[in-house]
């Protein structure tokens, strides 16, 4: 057995990813878990030194003094301290933290002692402090890892430095104007803030939004025993466009009287390529629309995959490191990948070459798509030791990993006009040639049933058995969803992969948005923040702005330009905005016809935790205040209360009777068929 002076430290995130990593390393590395950062900005004040640089003040965060003090015990008397933190900013930085930390205990030691003590040096004195990299957490990328440590990236450092001075910055500066505008409590944050704009102005849009009429005309055919179906496409060849119903009407009368005719048949091959290996923002999108999961699920039940699965001969890591913006995969996934095509598939599904995806220009190259650590491991095969959403997730990437070296699906797609005087009728079908990528992987546009058309001539006559004129309204642009709020901030280049899902949950939590059926819907709430913040930081809330300060911080992260650079040509503006606002806001204040029943006073809505209430407005001399109820009885029988809206310990909104705790009448929803 190994002595403890003989020993590693292992400095990991979690508990779960250290029980896995034991799993490799053995008695000879003791594994300890940092829990995330514990150290960062302090949280009552600033911690930036805007004038010396933008200097940041550390410190160690409160609840992870215990923590840190484990690490320093057990670190005493190791000489080498590996840093195994993720593979990416957050994780660079957790483990620069605790080396520093580690770094300022021995110094201290040093200073306790006298001169002489000091400048000598004793066997194993000098610590070791490397840093692994892994992307995957199985037995050969963990033990290569440890072979091949590296020291901190410095470039790394810088960049999510930056990015965090940056947020807090504008956060701790911003906070306070709402307060004094809206409500204690609210917070603005640089991605945050541009994702709720396009929350909001997709809901105005809606509002705004007037349907317009139209109609479609569909014909059935007959040729022999076979019917089908075929629709209005041009009236003397421009494009069929009906307003309304007297328009449709008039149309199927003239219709009726026509002979029709087989005009012309065009057949294609189309091919659908396999999609990319999955990146954080692809896995989100298709977690939501195939799954009904959000980003956040996502990101939870991806992270156990990554940091290991429990097993009978112990925990395993399933997939590879799920914050990432390249789908590339390494060449030993691809070489395994082909071999299991090639024998579970055959090779006429097997591309000659592997097929390469360009990742987009601001990715990290260094890093990997999310793929199985082994597609060895087909899901089926391990659906016992996964929980039915994990299991659910696992496949998703597994299929779109495996499907993504295959050759494309071939689809034979038949288009058919059909004319009768000056009317063209088309009917098109699709049917598919080879399978190819689509055996595994199917997309939204292969899920609908092709409808099947009859062997035709050009030039044969066809029976037109019936027509069917339909109305139908335009509709209003959709709000977003996770997957569809996730792919406009990254094609608008807004936020990274590690900032998608908490950008989404942080608008939930502070009530600017709410998830109704899977659709974020902004409140009052939500609404009044971004309207004061284009009214006086219009460059906080600016796509184009936002997206050009992270191409920037990407520039740091390269080792192009410094921090410093983009923080001083954002925070002069910034100031501008900054000394505008606190000279000209003020507070907005809404009375209601409400009086207050201790002092008389107009009573005034307000904005707090749990969303709006009514407060007296001679606040603070008079402190009476109620919640604003919905207008709705409460159905519990002999109960005169009205139901309220309330926010529980976990954000989340229910509905509670105002006679609360009398009547403990509760509801997620409003309960039907009651009125005001």
């Amino acid at each position: 057995m190994a002595k403890n002076s003989d020993k590693s430290l292992v400095i990991v995130e979690s508990p779960a990813k250290a029980k896995t990593l034991s799993k490799f390393l053995g008695s000879s590395f003791t594994i300890l878990p940092s829990y995330g950062h514990i150290v960062d900005l302090p949280e009552k004040n600033m911690g930036v030194d805007i004038e010396d640089n933008f200097k940041p003040t550390y410190v160690v965060l409160k609840e992870k003094q215990k923590i840190l003090s484990e690490i320093k015990k057990q670190a005493k008397d190791k000489q080498k301290i590996y840093l195994a933190t993720d593979p990416d900013r957050e994780g660079e930085a957790i483990g620069w933290h605790i080396k520093n930390k580690l770094l300022e205990e021995k110094t201290g030691r040093a200073k306790a002692k006298n001169k002489k003590a000091a400048t000598s040096k004793k066997a194993g004195d000098d610590k070791q402090f490397l840093r692994v990299e892994f992307h995957e957490i199985t037995k050969s990328a963990v033990e290569d890892a440890f072979k091949h440590p590296r020291d901190i990236d410095v470039n790394l450092i810088e960049a999510q430095q930056g990015r965090r001075i940056l947020d807090r910055i504008v956060g701790y500066l911003l906070s306070p104007l709402l307060w004094r505008k809206i409500a204690r409590g609210l917070s603005a944050g640089r991605v945050q803030s541009v994702a709720l704009r396009l929350v909001v102005e997709r809901e105005r849009e809606i509002i705004a939004f007037k349907a317009q009429e139209y109609w479609d005309i569909e014909a059935e055919f007959k040729k022999a025993d076979t019917s089908f179906t075929a629709k209005l496409e041009r009236i003397e060849d421009k494009k069929a466009e009906i307003k309304n119903k007297e328009e449709a009407e008039g149309l199927v009368e003239a219709i009726k009287s026509e002979v029709f005719t087989v005009e012309d048949i065009k057949e294609t091959e189309k091919k659908r390529n396999p999609l990319p290996p999955f990146i954080t923002s692809t896995l989100q999108q298709e977690a939501f629309n195939k799954l009904g999961f959000n980003a956040n699920k996502t990101m939870s039940l991806a992270q156990a995959l990554y940091e290991g699965i429990d097993f009978p001969d112990g925990p395993l890591g399933l997939i590879t490191y799920m914050r990432t913006d390249s789908p590339k995969a390494a060449d030993s996934a691809i070489n395994e990948v082909r071999g299991f095509i090639n024998k579970e598939f055959g090779k006429d599904y097997l591309p000659q070459a592997p097929n390469y995806y360009k990742p987009k220009k601001s990715a990290q190259e260094a890093h990997e798509a999310i793929r199985p650590t082994s597609v060895l491991r087909k899901p089926k095969d391990i659906e016992l030791f996964l929980d039915n959403d994990l299991f659910r997730l696992y496949e998703l990437i597994w299929k779109r990993f495996a499907a993504s070296q295959m050759k494309p699906a071939v689809y034979l797609q038949t288009s058919i006009d059909i004319k009768g005087g000056q009317f063209i009728f088309r009917a098109s079908a699709s049917r598919m040639l080879f399978a190819g990528c689509s055996v595994l992987y199917i997309t939204d546009d292969e899920n609908g049933q092709s409808k099947v058309l009859p062997d035709l001539i050009k030039g044969e006559k066809l029976d037109l058995v019936n027509l069917t004129p339909a109305q139908h309204f335009t509709k209003a642009p959709p709000r977003f969803s996770d997957a569809s709020l996730v792919r406009a901030l990254e094609e608008d280049g807004i936020g990274r992969p590690s900032t998608y899902a908490p950008t989404l949950q942080t608008l939930v939590y502070r009530d600017y948005a709410r998830r109704i059926s899977g659709y974020f819907h902004p409140t009052e709430l939500g609404m009044k923040v971004i309207d004061l913040l284009v009214a006086y930081f219009a460059n906080i809330v600016n796509v184009e702005f936002t997206a050009k300060i992270e191409e920037s911080l990407d520039e740091v992260e390269e080792g192009k330009i410094n921090y410093a650079e983009i923080l001083k040509d954002f925070y002069t503006p910034f100031k501008a905005d900054l000394d505008f606002a606190q000279a000209n806001i003020k507070k907005e204040v809404i009375y209601t016809d409400e009086v207050c029943s201790l002092c008389g006073k107009p009573m005034v809505i307000k904005w707090g935790r749990a969303g709006k209430f009514l407060s007296c407005s001679a606040f603070p001399e008079c402190r009476f205040a109620k919640s604003i109820t919905t207008g709705i009885k409460c159905p519990q029988d002999n109960c005169s209360g009205e139901l309220i809206e309330r926010r529980g310990r976990r954000g989340r909104f229910f509905y509670g009777c105002s006679n609360y705790p009398k009547c403990t009448f509760t509801s997620n929803k409003l309960p039907a068929n009651l009125k005001q």
